[in-house]
């Protein structure tokens, strides 16, 4: 497996060995013994998948006070995905950074992040491993087009859920990470 630290800490981008012939592929999306060398030692409790079409944004979320970490991949398609560091004692409080997934890369998003994705594809299938449940109670946002953190998103005009299009900017968020 190829793993990658990202410029924020603690994230990171993981390539698992993919076995293809002209029959399709097949990897390994989890292997608690390799992503545990690679340094993701998590007991995941919830599986989430979502399909969504070219221009859909999911996003800014995260949970907190009862947070998660999440393995996210694109099963199908390409995802242009994103990672908000929400941690203010962090050197990187308030930096984002993308990725692009596609069958056969992860994202490894410890807490303290915000993440969200948007679909560069015709349609993207993706899966994502949580290590704790979903919270109502304790889920959050941040606007997907916060001016002040510039993100450079794949589209102008994307397609986005009622909750999505309702998340404040970061300065008006109140449940960051310590």
């Amino acid at each position: 497996m190829n793993v990658t630290s990202l410029r924020l800490p603690g994230a990171l981008l993981l390539e698992p060995r993919v076995f293809g012939d002209p029959r399709g592929f097949f990897f390994e999306s989890w292997n608690e013994q390799k992503y545990r060398e690679a340094g993701v030692d998590r007991h995941w409790v919830q599986d989430n998948v979502s399909r969504s079409s070219r221009g859909v944004l999911r996003g800014l979320h995260f949970q907190n006070p009862k947070p998660q970490s999440k393995l996210v991949g694109c099963l199908e398609g390409e995802i242009w995905d994103v990672i908000l560091d929400l941690r203010r004692s962090s050197p990187t409080f308030g930096q984002w950074e993308a990725c692009t997934l596609h069958p056969g890369r992860q994202l490894f998003v410890p807490v303290g992040f915000a993440h969200g994705f948007c679909v560069v594809s015709e349609t993207a299938l993706v899966s994502y491993k949580c290590d704790d449940f979903w919270s109502p109670e304790s889920e959050h946002g941040v606007a997907w087009n916060d001016p002040t953190l510039a993100i450079a998103w794949p589209v102008s005009a994307p397609l986005l859920s009622a909750k999505d299009r309702e998340y404040p900017p970061l300065s008006g968020v109140e449940a960051l990470f310590v």
